[in-house]
Parts: structure tokens; C-alpha cells; sequence
């Protein structure tokens, strides 16, 4: 692996050498460049961030022990990294398909802003009718990732989004009141959808299987979810493992616009305008905390 790199390198530059061309060569390099930089967009505030920052070390380590002839590093590093095409698929697999995803449906957007708007209002009237209820319900909100192979028992209904059935859903008398609403596109498009739950062990105790399964579903994918809990009456936003509660619905609305019409993809910039992205453990208002999740726990 390592010494495919080196000669990768060296015929590189000199390829280079012989046949430079400023502006086919300027093009070249500039189409590199922003690919890299979609690639890093895309996996941006998950765990692959991580693990790509890994891999760079370990190649870093195997051409530094190439240049300063470390025979037993290089002999370690370059076992490992021999199978490194299928380690980063293995490990990349839901950013792949994210990607891929992100791809097919990226250039052809099927909600108006002024739709998503009324969509949002939509949700947030949903959420204030259930607290004063005091009946539960979890809402997800696909983005660029396809949810359809994460979720199980679902039952088809593609409709308009609206309030009004939103929670006859959600109320108790529903045969789907217990599932999640699957909302794509603009529309409702399933009901009484399973999802999976998280197995991180570091939630409050007060967390129950709605939160656990909004955290489980943002694991993995990009997608967005409101969860009402019956037990205290509350509104939580869900997204990348970290989770903001303890809402109200005006600044329900204002996390779904800026979440969402923002494409923001983590909860950092969406809590207090003067927070920075490590500090996500302070508090917004009284009523308001963000629980980050530390993946592994």
C-alpha cells in the first residue's frame, strides 16, 4: 500500500514535469479540490470525520517510515493499510450511501421555500397541541438519507402534512399513535414506523424510548426528529446524537428554520447565536438544555 503511494507520488510529479499545462492543469487541480471538500462537508460533524483523521495519520506514519527506513513500522503499517480500500468502505458504508443519495436527489428539489415554511408550522402547531394533551409523539424528518432501510413496521400513507392529522395520529385511539411519522418530501409518507433504538448507555435516566429511538435514527442518517413526551410535556429536537430540550413552540420553530433551511448538520449553531460548537453543554434559557451524546457510551 505504501509503496504504491510512493510511486503513486513520484509518477505523479513527474507526469508533471513533462507535460504541464497551466489551465488544464489549474482545472484539474481545482475539480480535485472541490470534490475533497464536498467529501468533507458531507461527513462533517460525524463519527467517519474521526476515522478519516485516523486513516491520514497511520498513511502519514507509513510514507515517514518509508523516507527515514523504519523496517518494522513500515512492516506493521503496510500489513494494515493493505486492506485499506475495504476498511473504509466497511467503515464509511452509511456515508457512502448518503453520498450516492445526496447525489440522485440533490438537484432536484420538490419543496418550495414557502412550502417548507408552512410544513414547518404545520409541525410546530402539531407539538403544541399534544403537550397541552400530554400525548406523545416523534416526528422524523428525512434529509439527504434514505430512512427507509432503518425503519420497520411502517404503514403507508403519502399526504399532505397538516396538523389536523398529525394528531389524530398521535392520539391514543390511533392504531399508529405508538410509532413514528415519516415525514419526505414535503409529505407524510408513513406511520407507526419502528425505529431503531440507541444502545449508548450515558442517557438520563428520564430519557425514554421515544428519545432513545430519535437518537438511535440520527446515528446514522442526517435526518431531523421532534419528539413530544406524554410524561413531562416537553418538546426535544434531535439531530447527530445530540439532542436540545425542553422547547417551546416559538423556539420549536426557530430550530426547524434554522436547522433545516439552513442544512445546518449539527445542533451547535442552532442554540445560542454566541455559543461556539464546543460548548454545547451550555444551557440555553432556563427551560431549554442540549444533552450531547458521546458516540461509544
Amino acid at each position: 500500500m505504501i509503496e504504491f503511494i510512493w510511486n503513486f507520488i513520484r509518477e505523479l510529479g513527474d507526469f508533471f514535469a513533462a507535460n504541464f499545462d497551466p489551465w488544464r492543469d489549474s482545472i484539474d487541480i481545482l475539480l480535485v479540490t472541490v470534490g475533497i471538500y464536498w467529501l468533507l462537508l458531507l461527513i462533517q460533524g460525524t463519527r467517519a470525520i474521526q476515522i478519516l483523521v485516523g486513516l491520514v495519520v497511520l498513511i502519514g506514519l507509513s510514507l515517514a517510515s518509508e523516507i527515514f527506513q523504519f523496517p518494522t513500522v513500515r512492516l506493521i503499517l503496510q500489513n494494515f493499510l493493505g486492506s485499506a480500500v475495504l476498511i473504509i468502505i466497511v467503515l464509511f458504508q452509511h456515508d457512502i450511501r448518503r453520498a450516492l443519495a445526496r447525489v440522485g436527489r440533490g438537484f432536484f428539489p420538490s419543496v418550495s421555500a414557502q412550502q417548507e415554511s408552512q410544513i414547518f408550522e404545520e409541525i410546530v402547531r402539531t407539538a403544541q397541541a399534544l403537550v397541552k394533551k400530554r400525548v406523545g409523539g416523534l416526528i422524523v424528518l428525512e434529509r439527504e438519507s434514505a430512512l427507509t432501510d432503518q425503519i420497520d413496521g411502517e404503514k403507508a400513507v403519502d399526504a399532505q402534512v397538516s396538523h389536523e392529522l398529525l394528531i389524530s395520529i398521535f392520539m391514543p385511539s390511533s392504531p399508529l399513535h405508538d410509532g413514528a411519522v415519516l415525514i419526505s418530501e414535503g409529505r407524510i409518507i408513513s406511520a407507526g414506523c419502528i425505529l431503531p433504538l440507541s444502545a449508548r448507555e450515558n442517557m438520563p435516566g428520564e430519557i425514554g424510548t421515544r428519545h432513545r429511538a430519535a437518537v438511535g435514527i440520527t446515528e446514522e442518517t442526517d435526518a431531523v426528529v421532534v419528539v413530544i413526551s406524554e410524561e413531562t410535556a416537553s418538546i426535544s429536537v434531535v439531530m447527530a446524537g445530540e439532542m436540545v430540550r425542553g422547547l417551546d413552540a416559538s423556539r420549536l420553530r426557530v430550530v426547524l428554520h434554522d436547522i433545516l433551511a439552513g442544512e445546518q448538520r449539527d445542533l451547535s449553531s442552532v442554540t445560542d447565536p454566541a455559543s461556539q460548537p464546543d460548548a454545547l453543554a451550555t444551557p440555553l434559557k432556563p427551560s431549554e438544555s442540549i444533552l450531547p451524546i458521546e458516540p461509544g457510551k
